[in-house]
């Protein structure tokens, strides 16, 4: 089926989000249709306030409208938590069970993607790595790439001194830190292993 060119338009950009099909793109298009003009100007101003005023961490690399979030600003660096994305740091920060710090790579090495060491964030934290911190926890996801990381990162702080963890039991192989449930990261968080 053919759609207008606006409504296409629409469908397109909707079918970049992740996970959004051709089906659930044209869904959240036709939806719009019958949306107010003043709720699809709040929707398009809530758009353009995101790309205007969000931006990274110049710590750790987590989203934050200042130039420091609010969790390394209040937080001590003893321990340093390594995620790979931003919003992984919203799903360990459920737990309340966390006070140190975090630390975003940006990503993890996978070669068939063409990332290297060189394309993540991993120069930014050994510069982060002082005396004052005690401990580095890896919580990158327990796949194959996320597991090459923590093996990686793994090598390179142990020898600075300082004890490096990896979050242990709780999440099964090939699962996203953003989709566990609270009681899982706890369990994952507190049981982590010495590499």
């Amino acid at each position: 089926m053919q759609y207008i060119e606006p409504l296409a338009k629409l469908i397109a950009q909707f079918g970049k989000l992740p996970s959004v099909g051709q089906k659930t793109a044209a869904r959240y298009a036709y939806a719009l249709l019958n949306w107010s003009n003043e709720d699809i100007e709040q929707f398009a101003d809530a758009i353009k306030e995101l790309k205007e005023k969000v931006h990274f961490c110049s710590i750790c690399g987590n989203y934050t409208e200042d130039d420091i979030c609010d969790i390394c600003k209040e937080r001590k660096a003893e321990t340093i938590c390594v995620v790979t994305e931003p919003k992984d740091i919203k799903a360990l920060e459920k737990i309340k069970g966390y006070t140190g710090v975090y630390h975003v790579l940006g990503g993890v090495i996978s070669p068939m993607d063409g990332i290297g060491p060189e394309q993540l964030r991993i120069k930014e934290l050994i510069a982060r790595l002082t005396p004052e911190v005690k401990e580095v926890i890896l919580a990158t996801n327990p796949d194959v790439e996320g597991e090459a990381t923590a093996m990686y990162l793994a090598r390179i702080i142990k020898p600075l001194g300082i004890k490096v963890t990896r979050i242990a039991r709780g999440l099964p192989e090939g699962s996203i830190i953003e989709f566990a449930d609270e009681n899982t990261l706890q369990r994952a968080l507190s049981s982590r292993i010495e590499i």
